[in-house]
């Protein structure tokens, strides 16, 4: 049997339908560069992609999904896999990564999991091979964790995972530099002239845990603060335990007068734990988030948020995870670095 024809378009006038060859001859190139334009590949020279993509528009020529699927041996699908009880954060990623595929013949399909469950690496093989899936996007904590990363590499499934600091080879990375942003967040609190600072974390296995921890600390050590261990709380990454955190550290005898909570959904948690208790923010209480989530400027009052640009980062993820399943270079892309950056508001002031 002959080999499946990556060449499929409506017939022509004449009942012949367009092929692949068509449009080399067309646009005097090689096939090879013709499948390299279809397939969005970045460093076609832009006088050739020009020349394919004038010939393609006159033939009328459209590739076959379905056909291309069973020549390449893989469908035209990238995968999201991720464990992360923010769902704003997730539907935010799923928004840049859609906006990287666009216009590439690929489509995303989504994936969550628990990262805990002892059948984890089953389920992931599962679902890239069930898929045919020709790469992934991992979001933390399942891009920090090794034995995921030696999975895909075993069953040949091409990658990017997104993490607060590199983990990897930069092509197969964006990382997102987070202890940057937590130290601009403890300096800016220090500066306001707080001293007792709260800091709620997220889960210990979330490795961004640690890493904003750590910047964080660095920067209050700066201004000469320790931080209580009193004030050092674990939180979920959830609105809820942002909630009971907040109840708990507002009860203690000597409360603090600021908490940083490692991502928005715990720092609104935050703020409602503070009005229940009859607090005025943020007179009574600054509190500062990360992520800077949409939620963060529609609260009131409005949340001092570290800006992670995570549309953008799921744009970067899958231009690169692009890059490497058509076999390109991704260091050719030339992205910029990601910078967390604090968005001040009006839930943070200097202390009384």
């Amino acid at each position: 049997m002959a080999a499946p024809s990556t060449d499929s378009t409506g017939p022509d006038p004449g009942g012949r339908r367009p092929t692949i060859n068509d449009v080399a001859h067309a646009a005097q190139v090689s096939k090879k560069t013709v499948s390299r334009v279809i397939n969005q590949v970045a460093t076609v020279h832009p006088d050739m992609r020009a020349r394919v993509e004038r010939a393609i528009a006159e033939l009328g020529f459209r590739p076959n999904p379905q056909a291309r699927s069973l020549a390449f041996g893989r469908a035209f699908l990238l995968g999201l896999i991720y464990d992360n009880p923010s769902p704003t954060y997730v539907v935010n990623m799923q928004h840049g990564l859609l906006d990287g595929l666009r216009g590439t013949g690929m489509e995303l399909v989504v994936h969550p999991c628990r990262h805990a469950a002892p059948t984890l690496l089953e389920e992931i093989r599962e679902f890239v091979e069930r898929q045919r899936l020709a790469g992934v996007v991992l979001l933390p904590p399942l891009s920090e964790d090794e034995r995921v990363i030696a999975l895909l590499r075993s069953i040949g499934c091409s990658y990017v995972r997104i993490a607060a600091l590199a983990l990897d080879e930069p092509g197969s990375m964006v990382t997102t530099n987070d202890h940057l942003g937590a130290a601009e967040a403890g300096d800016h609190l220090a500066r306001l002239g707080h001293r007792r600072i709260a800091l709620l974390r997220g889960p210990p296995s979330f490795r961004s845990c640690t890493v904003r921890g750590h910047g964080f600390i660095g920067a209050l050590a700066a201004h000469g603060i320790t931080l209580d261990p009193a004030l050092d709380r674990d939180g979920a990454y959830t609105f809820e335990s942002g909630v009971e955190a907040g109840h708990a550290l507002l009860a203690l005898a000597d409360p603090p007068t600021a908490i940083f909570a490692l991502n928005d959904d715990m720092a609104i948690g935050v703020m409602q734990a503070a009005r229940e208790r009859g607090l005025e923010l943020p007179r009574d209480l600054s509190v500062v988030g990360f992520d800077d989530l949409p939620m963060a400027a529609r609260v009131w009052p409005n949340l001092t948020s570290v800006r992670l640009p995570i549309r953008d980062m799921g744009q970067m993820a899958a231009e690169k995870l692009l890059a490497r399943v058509n076999g390109v270079d991704p260091a050719a892309l030339d992205q910029p670095a990601v910078c967390p950056a604090l968005v001040l508001r009006q839930s943070a002031i200097a202390l009384p």
